[in-house]
């Protein structure tokens, strides 16, 4: 099991990461750009190091890259020789999209020890001073492998997020979760954010403003996110995003002509169309929900596929009973 993580970058996901592990028995050593967050971070049990060598020199099992995107390079060109001393270290990584990161890992001669990961958790919050442990609370992450990676590299990456973090994972390819992460994030925000545009470019802005509730809240709740970091984020995965824009865009035109058009069939059928997601939804929230877990056999060839296709079954590992033996938790799917 992993004893020693090394985390680069403390502000909202490093930083409740960091918090999360340490309180869970793990020792964790962290290097932030700027050292605002190390008086707390040292009081809370972290091991604050001044520069990237010193923290390599703790000898961490597992290395997480919690540093913007825009910073990947210099930060890998600065590990790659701390990281040639220490072979047995393995690199991951937060960020939301998993093609560029794997690119700039590459580039940098790091492929052979890197293995993405992206944790499904987040607000609309920034920084070391929103950082809390609970934002892990039940979090599904995405971890993303490719041909080349090893599996024993896979293997302690998804140790330190099932066992240290108590957290389950899906494996995936860098594409596909591109795709999704598009789909359930990058789209929504630009989404999100395009409503609060036309609010404040409405001459009633201040009574539609006043009237919102609810809906409103939950609809533009990611909104409310530092909006450079949004934009980063969307525009790290621009081609996937553009798709779906103009595919949402499609869809709403069409909504607007069946509504002029009176055509009351065809708006019923667009509101229908997404009735098996509620019902998923409805599943996955009952009260009396409980999910089935059992065995996944790991094989020794074509694991990449094997743990691919029961993410797209809808499972989830939980844990692993040994290596090459994982635990799947069976949850509805639509």
């Amino acid at each position: 099991m992993v004893d020693t993580v090394g985390i680069v970058g403390l502000g909202l996901i490093g930083g409740s990461l960091a918090r999360r592990l340490v309180r869970r028995g793990v020792r964790v050593v962290a290097w932030n750009h700027r050292s605002h967050p190390y008086a707390q971070a040292e009081a809370d049990g972290i091991y604050c190091k001044s520069t990237l060598a010193e923290l390599m020199s703790a000898e961490p099992d597992v290395v997480v890259l919690c540093n913007p995107l825009k910073a990947m390079p210099s930060i890998l060109a600065e590990l790659k020789p701390l990281l040639a001393k220490s072979p047995r270290t393995t690199l991951t990584d937060v960020g939301s999209v998993k093609g560029m990161v794997r690119d700039q890992v590459k580039a940098a001669g790091l492929g052979e020890c890197y293995v993405g990961a992206h944790p499904m958790a987040g607000n609309e919050l920034s920084g070391w001073q929103a950082a809390d442990p609970h934002l892990y609370d039940d979090a599904l992450w995405a971890v993303t492998v490719d041909e080349d990676t090893a599996y024993q590299r896979f293997y302690t990456v998804a140790s330190l997020i099932t066992h240290d973090v108590a957290n389950r994972i899906i494996v995936l390819d860098d594409e596909t979760h591109d795709k999704g992460a598009a789909m359930i994030s990058h789209m929504p925000h630009v989404v999100s954010t395009a409503l609060i545009n036309e609010l404040v470019a409405n001459p009633d802005r201040n009574v539609a403003a006043a009237l919102s509730a609810g809906c409103w809240r939950d609809m533009t709740r990611v909104a409310l996110t530092d909006p450079d970091r949004t934009r980063a984020m969307v525009e790290e995965d621009a081609l996937n995003v553009e798709i779906l824009l103009r595919r949402m865009a499609a869809q709403l035109t069409a909504v607007a002509d069946q509504l002029h058009n009176g055509d009351a069939a065809a708006t019923k059928q667009f509101f229908a169309a997404g009735d098996p997601f509620r019902r998923y939804k409805s599943a996955v929230a009952a009260p009396d929900a409980s999910f089935a877990r059992q065995e996944l056999e790991v094989p020794e060839r074509g694991w990449q596929q094997t743990l691919l296709f029961s993410a797209r079954r809808g499972e989830a590992i939980t844990g692993f009973i040994n290596p090459r033996q994982a635990i799947i938790e069976l949850r509805p799917a639509i």
